[in-house]
Order: structure tokens, then sequence, then C-alpha cells
């Protein structure tokens, strides 16, 4: 067991500042991520970003999950970005028993909704690789209520949120797009649907990243054939074929089921999304087929 597992919660929070700060200080000595998991959330991409840390060649952003740098942290600059990451020297010392050059990443899950996240990443990241975990997006919506409303971001039921949903976000799109200091706790917290859209959020991905840059998954590919699943990723990646000890699932939140009418009608209004989805992976997404 490491430190930062048993250490007090402030312990561990000053140690992030201090990383953060010698960090951007060495900004030039750190690696920049060959990759970049952005999303969505809700999609089981904490358990494939602990799959992902497992590999001998793979390493993290120091302290983080993600860095949240494209979407709420884009105003305190790249050093304070690349500062994040291991030194060129930590990880030739680490990996130099392994066949292979190390990779650096982060999995932050509101880049692929963000609207100018994708546009940051192309420009500061020129040739960055992007995973993007897709998940049934009735159950994403769900989840995702749970989660905002167990986390206090969200009050109303979940059938009055969702009747919310446009009133709520009503603008902000457009408002963070002219004003990039502007950030919507709305857009971040209080999008069921709109979140789920995923060929709108993929389409805006394909206009700043190439094509063959972009791998799309689903969680319930994951879950069920992780073995394929997540071989297929590491090919993409460039990455040896070597697998996890096991496959965990993390950060599940029980609770009672969704009313019958509600999940009619979210599959009713993702029905044209779903189907726009399958003709940009030309194949359907796993939780129709």
């Amino acid at each position: 067991m490491s430190i930062r597992t048993v250490a007090p919660h402030r312990v561990k929070a000053l140690g992030r500042v201090v990383s953060v700060r010698v960090g951007s200080a060495t900004a030039g000595h750190r690696q920049l991520p060959s990759f970049v998991l952005v999303g969505a959330q809700r999609a089981g991409t904490t358990s494939f970003f602990r799959a992902l840390q497992s590999h001998p060649l793979v390493h993290s952003a120091n302290y983080h999950k993600g860095v949240n740098y494209f979407d709420v942290n884009y105003d305190k600059g790249f050093a304070w970005y690349q500062g994040h990451f291991p030194t060129t020297s930590y990880l030739q010392r680490r990996t130099h028993a392994n066949a292979g050059e190390p990779m650096t990443f982060e999995a932050s899950g509101y880049y692929m909704f963000h609207p100018r996240a994708a546009e940051r990443i192309a420009r500061d990241l020129p040739d960055v690789r992007i995973l993007m975990m897709l998940r049934d997006p009735v159950e994403r919506a769900y989840s995702a209520w749970k989660h905002e409303h167990a986390r206090g971001f969200e009050t109303e039921s979940f059938e009055r949120a969702l009747e919310l949903e446009e009133q709520r976000l009503d603008g902000e799109v457009e408002r963070m797009c002219l004003d990039d200091s502007y950030q919507s706790a709305r857009h971040r917290h209080q999008a069921y649907r709109l979140r789920g859209e995923y060929a709108d959020q993929l389409l805006r991905m394909r206009d700043f990243i190439p094509h063959d840059r972009i791998h799309v998954i689903e969680s319930e590919s994951f879950f069920e054939h992780p073995e394929a699943t997540y071989g297929g990723v590491l090919e993409f990646l460039g990455l040896p074929q070597v697998m996890p000890d096991r496959f965990d699932r993390w950060n599940g939140r029980p609770s009672s089921p969704m009313l019958d009418t509600t999940r009619a009608q979210l599959h009713k209004h993702f029905e044209p999304h779903d189907r726009a989805l399958a003709r940009l992976l030309e194949r359907e997404p796993a939780w129709l087929s």
C-alpha cells in the first residue's frame, strides 16, 4: 500500500499543491500525454483508467485521474498542465527494462462534452490520440443524475431534472464559446440527455482531430468482453499486449430502478442519436447489438 493511499486528505491535498508547483517550474522536463481518455462521464472511465494504469509502459498524471485542463482550468496555462506529468528521466528509469517507449495519459470525463475542449486539445497536443468511452445513453443519464444528486449538484427528482434540462442549459454553450473565462455549472452537472447525444460530440472531436487518432469503445463491450476490448485499445495505442491481473468495476452507485415510463421516453429521445452514431462508427453501438 502506497503512502498516498493511507495519508490523510489534508496531507494528500498539500502534496498535490506542491507537486503542481514543482511540476510547473520544471514543465520543460516533463512528458506530455500520448493519449487522453475524454469521457463520457459515468461510462466506466474510472475502471478503464485503472486498467490502463496497470500497463508497465503507461503512466498517468501525478496525483490525478483527470487534470481537467482543457475544460475548466485552461486559464492556468500550458506549463501548469505539463507540470502534472512525470519527468522524462523518471519515465526512462521506470521503463528501461520493458520493451517500448513510455506513454503518459490523463482521463477527464468532461472533455468530450465541453464545447471548446476538442479545439484546445488539438492545438496544444497536435499528435495526441483520443479514447472515447461511451455507454447506453439511457443508463448513462440515470447514472449521472444519481452521481450529481449524491454530490449535491442536483436537488430535483430524475424526472423533474429531465423536464428542466432544456431550460437550465438554454444559452450556456453559446456563452461558453464566446467567453473563455465562463464556466457553466449547469452544463457540467445538469446535462443528462444532452451528454448522451454522442454523434454530435464525436463529430466535434473529428473536426479537430484526425479520424484515425480517435478510438471509440463502449462500456458494455468492456465489461462483457474486457480482454478483447482492452486489447483493441492497446493495439490502437501501439502498446504491447499486457493484460491486468484482473478487470475491476469502480464507482457504481446502487439505487432504485428507473421508472418504466421514463426509460421509454429516453429510448425514444435517443433513437435518432444512436442511429447517427451508428453511421459514424459504421457499426451499431454495443447497447443496440
